[in-house]
């Protein structure tokens, strides 16, 4: 028993011996966050009286010693997100870029030297690739998120464990927001409503699942307007229109004050009326409800079609009677300036006779004799 028990030891210790002539150290184990480049620190040895020729690096899903190798330093054509490091001395660390899940196992370092002879480290180094988490806490856990409530955001990684040691970047919506482990909005509002991540900060591809964030809140700014205007003529139709900000959507309602009383008259956004008078809505959702003010609609009275053309001709005979009434009284004030004028114009070549005079001096002529010659008196008419 004791020549086994010796034998076994100095088999032991020249397999040591052999061993440590070509050997590869590592890091066993490996945590990466996917998206990010991880280094997997390598170290290697061999007879000093060796050179290195070639080195490869194999994972297990392949044969780490026949390959087919994702690095091997001969390839003429090799994943670019796979880059050795290392040189062929002793240093045959290893960097894997933009980790995906199928990029976790183990990976082994195999080298041969110029005596042709090879070696593969089969401890090897195995990679976990985890997700970034994050964690939500509200105080309505069941329930939904209302304006001015008061959330924390938390990113983990897996890598960590439990110890927060990470920096964290936190992105609303694709744009960055703040840094750290912990993302802290209080007394929420609407604009905090968004899709929200983080990512390690030196590693910006290493983004988390979304946690999407929808602040809910009651009805703001709830107001009517009309189209085309809250004054119409007789006969139009007019479209009053109630508008809120509200998150759910609110459902509507039309009051019409009709003297004394107010009546619901409609259910939707729009109501279509042609009739005058006081309105106003109310918008309502789950978180409460808001009054718009009261508009009123106004009716002008218009002309009928056929009124504006019989006024239109009524104005038109006018004009043209006044034009020929003016026309006449200029006419009749003419003529008799003009008679006038032929009246002066005639006496200048007239002569004018005392009628009884001259009537009772021809009686006495006639009566002395007609031996004398009576002269004849004309008189112009």
């Amino acid at each position: 028993m004791c020549v086994n028990l010796s034998l076994t030891l100095m088999l032991l210790f020249l397999s040591g011996a052999v061993c440590s002539k070509r050997n590869v150290t590592y890091q066993q184990h490996i945590c990466a966050v996917k998206g990010s480049s991880v280094v997997i620190p390598c170290s290697f040895y061999y007879p000093e009286n060796l050179q290195v020729k070639k080195v490869m690096w194999g994972h297990e899903r392949s044969n780490i010693f026949d390959g087919p190798f994702i690095f091997e330093s001969e390839m003429k054509e090799t994943d670019t997100r796979f880059q050795y490091i290392g040189d062929k001395q002793h240093n045959c660390s290893f960097t894997i870029h933009k980790v995906e899940n199928n990029d976790a196992g183990k990976y082994a370092f195999r080298f041969m030297t110029d005596d042709k002879s090879k070696y593969t480290g089969i401890a090897g180094s195995t990679l976990k690739v985890v997700d970034l988490n994050v964690s939500m806490t509200r105080p309505h856990e069941n329930k939904a998120t209302k304006e001015g409530d008061s959330v924390n955001l938390t990113c983990i990684n897996g890598c960590d464990s439990d110890h927060l040691s990470s920096a964290f970047t936190w992105f609303k919506n694709g744009e960055p927001k703040n840094e750290g482990p912990v993302l802290y909005l209080s007394n929420m509002n609407p604009t905090d409503s968004g899709n929200y991540s983080c990512s390690l900060k030196t590693h910006t591809g290493t983004a988390s699942r979304v946690i999407n964030i929808n602040v809910e809140y009651g009805p703001k700014n709830t107001s009517v307007s009309g189209r085309p205007s809250k004054e119409v003529e007789a006969g139009t139709n007019i479209t009053l229109i109630c508008s809120s900000h509200a998150n759910p959507p609110v459902d509507y309602t039309w009051f019409k004050i009709d003297e004394s009383h107010v009546l619901d008259v409609g259910h939707q956004p729009e109501l279509f009326t042609a009739d005058g008078g006081r309105y106003f809505c109310i918008a309502t959702n789950k978180h409460g409800r808001q009054y718009s003010s009261v508009v009123t609609v106004k009716i002008k009275e218009r002309w009928p079609s056929f009124n504006r053309d019989v006024l239109i001709i009524t104005l038109s005979v006018a004009v043209l009677l006044i034009v020929i009434a003016a026309a006449a009284v200029i006419k009749l004030k003419t003529r008799p300036r003009a008679e006038e004028t032929n009246c002066e114009e005639d006496s200048e070549d007239a002569d004018y006779v005392n009628m009884p005079d001259f009537l009772t001096k021809q009686s006495q002529q006639r009566s002395q004799g007609s031996s004398r010659q009576t002269p004849t008196m004309m008189r112009k008419v």
